[in-house]
């Protein structure tokens, strides 16, 4: 053979070699069998062909071989296709039984899939979690404000992990039952004696009914007390009752006014009248004169008299006047 001929078929060889080893993970397959794996060629093949890269389950299926579980292959790569994280399922399969915790396969795949850290949840699990609440403000009966932080002690539940609600709505209820239990107290010192009654009452309402936890205590880490609200909403009923008793006294006030200036209108309007009607006295006097109903004499005698009424009028005026002196 010719030797230009032989070194192109053994370059051929070794390029089909490398692609084939490129190609087929027999580096994997070669450490599941080690593991006690049983592994097929043509299965990492199908791996290969279906974009699933054969290491992220393998891997995952050695370590569950060796920590003792019975995981099936089909069932890793299709949790794996639905976006699933294989890995962090088969440790949280992992510590579940170590800490002899009931978790399948199809649980711990559902949780993953919901969004949630499955191995995170089994680790809560065997390691209650404290949620710190934020500031809560109730007020007593008495008025008095009392400002609290709480902290809750919970255990995840597994089974309600798929469907159940979060942390927060979990803090939402223990404020809730912390508002309504400080509210029916008779008096804020009876919160400050008591302070393990609240925690009590609330405990007892089942507050983690629906979620995905299982509260262990509720403890009040800190209370304080606030402002005397009972007194400020007085001070404030009292100055809104001030400003509409002023609205209603210059109300008033304003109707006086207008009474009064109506009622000044209403003499002008008059005086006017009486004015209009002494005008016409001397021309009426003058037709009475010319047309002769009366004399001369009727004249001077109605003067005469107006003159003495004048004369009445201005000494009684000056007699009121002495006297008020």
């Amino acid at each position: 053979m010719d030797p230009i001929t032989f070194i192109v078929i053994l370059g051929l060889i070794l390029v089909l070699i490398f692609a084939l080893f490129s190609y087929v993970p027999i580096g994997l397959w070669v450490s599941a069998f080690a593991a006690g794996v049983r592994v097929r060629i043509g299965t990492l093949v199908g791996m290969r062909l279906r974009r699933v890269v054969p290491s992220r389950i393998i891997i995952p299926l050695i370590k569950a071989t060796k920590a003792g579980l019975d995981v099936p292959l089909n069932k890793l790569e299709a949790h794996h296709l639905a976006g699933g994280n294989v890995d962090r399922v088969v440790n949280a399969l992992i510590a579940a039984q170590r800490a002899e915790i009931p978790l399948h396969f199809e649980r711990a795949a559902a949780i993953d899939l919901a969004g949630r850290n499955v191995l995170e949840a089994v680790q809560m699990s065997v390691n209650p979690y404290v949620i710190e609440t934020p500031l809560i403000s109730a007020i007593a009966k008495d008025g008095i404000e009392l400002k609290s932080k709480t902290r809750v002690t919970v255990r995840a539940n597994i089974d309600r992990l798929v469907g159940g609600a979060g942390e927060q709505t979990v803090i939402a209820r223990v404020g809730e039952g912390i508002v309504t239990t400080v509210g029916s107290s008779i008096s804020y010192k009876d919160v400050l004696e008591n302070p393990d009654n609240i925690t009590r009452t609330v405990l007892s309402k089942g507050l983690d009914a629906g979620t995905a936890f299982e509260i262990l205590s509720i403890d009040i880490a800190d209370i304080d007390v606030g402002r005397n609200i009972g007194a400020q909403l007085q001070t404030d009923q009292a100055e809104a009752d001030k400003r509409i008793a002023q609205a209603k006294a210059e109300e008033r006030r304003a109707m006086a006014i207008a009474h009064e200036q109506e009622m000044v209108a209403l003499v002008q309007e008059m005086r006017a009248k009486v004015v209009e009607a002494e005008a016409e006295v001397p021309l009426a006097m003058a037709s009475a004169l010319k047309s002769g109903n009366i004399g001369v004499m009727d004249y001077y005698n109605i003067k005469n008299i107006e003159a003495d009424t004048n004369m009445r009028k201005s000494l009684s005026g000056s007699e009121n006047n002495d006297q008020h002196e």
